[in-house]
């Protein structure tokens, strides 16, 4: 089975770098394990996040959800500068409250169905501003350097957050999409333990099979029946995770029986799904 790639490890609570590059070959559909965020600088770029299309605009910011599969274009004549954060959402949700939720962001990404914000005059706000002082805290070889690194963090997230509910920020609604794929995707996610087959899917859409089949590889870069797979995956690797058995992990993500899973999980991860249940403990 063909496979999307998982790209770039985060060993740490969160990660932020920043990179000016001409990058002259062609990002393949990946996803990581972890929240992503990428502040885009300069250059000539397009956000390709799960059959959605978006032109960046300086200082955009671009909010991936862990396993949310995307890939960037970039014109290679132009450099491509850009602040990326890596995110752990364990990270997050430790210091989730009744209060406040950093996470906000990324459900509210999730709820407008966009992927990107963008705030006019962000050099002249204060979320640029956190956002410069973070990126040059990690040169900071003063004592507790990390501790401040950690809040100059939360500084960002509060910022970032207060601007979401606020209405500061515009969650693009862009244009570059087949709204039958987007539609498509988002059932296929909001159905998972349930059956889903190739046919009744092209009913749902009014498509043809095969047309819709053809479709949607080239929006998405995979197969229907590969991509429902990998997203059953995912759910019942995050099930593992929180703990749930393994064969009870494998029906709640809409596998039929275990042997499936298991095969799938294997060619998808490289390791038996057992490996990842010792890992949780």
């Amino acid at each position: 089975m063909g496979r999307y790639n998982k790209r770039g490890y985060l060993n740490s609570d969160f990660k932020i770098f920043h990179l000016t590059d001409q990058i002259s070959t062609e990002f393949e559909f990946h996803y990581h394990e972890f929240h992503k965020i990428t502040i885009f600088i300069s250059g000539n770029v397009q956000y390709f996040v799960e059959g959605k299309t978006y032109p960046l605009q300086p200082y955009d910011i671009v909010l991936v959800n862990r396993n949310d599969i995307h890939r960037v274009q970039v014109d290679p004549s132009l450099p491509y500068e850009r602040i990326i954060v890596y995110i752990s959402p364990c990270f997050i949700d430790a210091y989730r409250t009744d209060d406040y939720d950093l996470s906000y962001c990324f459900e509210k990404a999730k709820k407008e169905h966009s992927n990107v914000l963008r705030i006019h005059s962000l050099e002249k706000s204060s979320l640029f501003k956190i956002t410069n002082r973070l990126e040059r805290s990690f040169s900071d070889t003063e004592y507790a350097g990390s501790l401040y690194r950690q809040i100059l963090f939360w500084e960002f997230m509060i910022h970032l957050n207060r601007a979401a509910i606020k209405n500061r920020v515009e969650f693009l609604d862009t244009r570059l999409y087949n709204p039958k794929i987007v539609d498509l995707i988002q059932y296929i996610n909001q159905h998972l333990t349930q059956t889903l087959n190739v046919d009744f899917l092209s009913s749902r859409v009014y498509l043809s099979k095969y047309y819709m089949m053809r479709l949607f590889k080239a929006e998405t870069g995979y197969t229907i029946r590969n991509y429902i797979t990998y997203r059953r995956l995912l759910l019942a690797r995050t099930l593992i995770l929180d703990g749930m058995p393994i064969t009870q992990a494998c029906l709640a993500s809409g596998f039929q029986d275990y042997s499936t899973f298991s095969r799938a999980y294997k060619a998808e991860f490289h390791e038996p799904p057992r490996t990842l249940f010792h890992h949780s403990d």
